[in-house]
């Protein structure tokens, strides 16, 4: 069994807090190398083949051999099923839309998760969150405008991407301090590396040395990133550190207008606005009916 480390709400939120700032290079490689014409299930397959190259030793040194073997195998595929389909879904709205765009519309996914711990993991949420939970979809709807602007295609696999990565994350409600982070994520990189590299020999194209460059450091950003994420939630609540996720737009922000001249229009802005508020009103009311 891993150790766990005292609560520590400042620490986590710092750790949250340094995973928002350097999340958003991720998709900055990724829109970069898109634009170059790679294939997109190429820069998933090498974000999954680095991370499991690079918490291989770290897993190994936390449980030794039994890291190798996943306790529930159908449980671990699911979860890497939903978080590299996530991450293609959400690099392929890169090449429609600016990275904040896609970021806040992919950003439904809090909401997602509040849905399915009602649906499928039959937890109590009461009226208040539902009505966050609307709320939350009207700024989602702001963003989006359906039938005031023409919908983007990167519009539907940002949605997705929101949609399958709170999927992702209500799964691991169920494990989360069952074995140490270094080995969990392992595991699902890992399983999803095997997976896409079923599929590269029909699109293969190779990259070049520069690609091959961004790829690492994509895949390093991601682990890295990961880490601090499961870290930070071993030392403050969930209620707490997850309306710190929407930090990552501010960075996305500031990166997208850095590397790529984007910036997100007044909708894009009070959609975020609202959306963020209902995030926040969430966390706070699940804290009180924790605490009660």
């Amino acid at each position: 069994m891993p150790r766990t480390a005292p609560p520590r709400p400042l620490i986590g939120v710092g750790l949250m807090l340094a995973a928002m700032a350097i999340l958003p290079f991720i998709d900055v490689l990724a829109k970069f190398m898109g634009q170059q014409g790679l294939p997109i299930l190429i820069v998933v397959w090498a974000r999954a083949l680095f991370g499991a190259l690079i918490t291989l030793p770290f897993a190994l040194k936390a449980e030794g051999a039994r890291a190798l073997r996943p306790q529930n195998p159908l449980h671990h595929l699911a979860r890497a099923v939903l978080l590299f389909g996530a991450t293609f879904l959400f690099f392929t709205a890169l090449k429609y839309l600016p990275i904040a765009d896609a970021l806040a519309i992919f950003f439904v996914n809090p909401l997602v998760i509040v849905i399915l711990s009602a649906l499928v993991l039959r937890e109590t949420v009461g009226p208040r969150r539902w009505a966050a939970v609307a709320v939350g979809f009207v700024g989602t709807l702001i963003i989006i405008r359906p039938g005031m602007v023409e919908v983007n295609p990167g519009t539907v696999y940002a949605l997705g991407a929101g949609v399958a990565l709170g999927s992702y994350f209500a799964m691991t409600r169920h494990i989360a301090g069952a074995a140490d982070a270094m080995v969990l994520t392992f595991q699902t990189s890992a399983i999803g590396a095997v997976l896409m590299t079923l599929a590269l020999p029909v699109l293969w194209h190779a990259p070049s040395p520069a690609q091959w460059v961004m790829l690492a450091s994509l895949g390093v950003i991601a682990t890295l990133g990961h880490v601090l994420i499961t870290k930070a939630y071993e030392h403050g609540e969930a209620s707490l550190l997850a309306p710190l996720a929407f930090t990552e737009i501010i960075m996305a922000t500031v990166v997208g207008w850095w590397f790529f001249g984007d910036l997100p229009d007044r909708w894009t802005v009070l959609g975020v606005s609202v959306l963020v508020a209902s995030a926040i009103y969430i966390s706070v009311r699940e804290r009180q009916v924790k605490a009660v």
